[in-house]
């Protein structure tokens, strides 16, 4: 089954760290969190989609200047087809990553042997998931791709994007001790950005009245690695 693609990014230094990637964006989410800054890409089918042919060609002319490759979305393990897709861009000599919010536990399963890095966004306390993701049962399937995750020993930037009117301060704090508690060893707490993003009261209730950084300081200590991006 061919790759629904919805984008690509040519070069990237920040979506896999340390690393030069091309990154790959999947059509189709079945979440709808509101701070989501590629709405485009939640349909299952793409107004302007790249066949999966034309990135196989671009990679092969990246072949020696790029570390890896990255599915992105959109949330990847919605399609059947990316395990294929991942074999035929490792076949190429890329190193693989993945960015995913666990939705699909059995099709993350079913990847995780076929990646070098998993960027995993736990997005509340798993409790809370369908208040940000609008679906039910989201924050259980979350935590058992989670926990996929941490079990499989792949390398793995855990990582919560915080909206202060979506995520208190309190609820910060208590998410990354519990995602330390499960065994998260790296973890980091990035800023809502409003570029993209088509939800217009979230665009501009999105002032905090204590920076990030600050909520964060009593952190540091839960984690081997960890960091904020404002």
């Amino acid at each position: 089954m061919t790759l629904r693609v919805g984008g690509l990014t040519p070069l990237s230094t920040t979506d896999w760290p340390g690393m030069l990637a091309a990154v790959v964006f999947c059509q189709g989410c079945p979440w709808r969190c509101g701070y989501c800054h590629n709405p485009g890409l939640i349909p299952a089918r793409g107004d302007s989609e790249i066949p999966w042919g034309d990135v196989l060609a671009f990679l092969r002319r990246r072949q020696g200047l790029l570390d890896g490759v990255v599915f992105s979305g959109g949330e990847p393990t919605v399609q059947a087809g990316l395990p294929h897709a991942m074999r035929e861009v490792r076949a190429l000599g890329f190193k693989i990553g993945l960015h995913t919010g666990g939705a699909y536990p059995q099709h993350l399963a079913a990847a995780l042997p076929l990646v070098d890095w998993v960027g995993f966004d736990v997005k509340a306390p798993f409790a809370d998931y369908p208040r940000i993701t609008g679906a039910a049962g989201s924050g259980d399937r979350a935590l058992a791709g989670l926990q996929q995750v941490l079990a499989s020993g792949v390398a793995n930037e855990i990582r919560t994007t915080v909206h202060p009117a979506l995520l208190a301060d309190g609820e910060v704090v208590g998410l990354a001790r519990d995602l330390a508690a499960r065994g998260v060893k790296h973890y980091v707490i990035q800023a809502f950005r409003s570029q993209g993003c088509g939800d217009e009261a979230l665009r501009q209730n999105a002032a905090r009245e204590r920076s990030l950084q600050d909520v964060s300081d009593e952190l540091a200590g839960l984690f081997e690695e960890y960091s904020v991006r404002a």
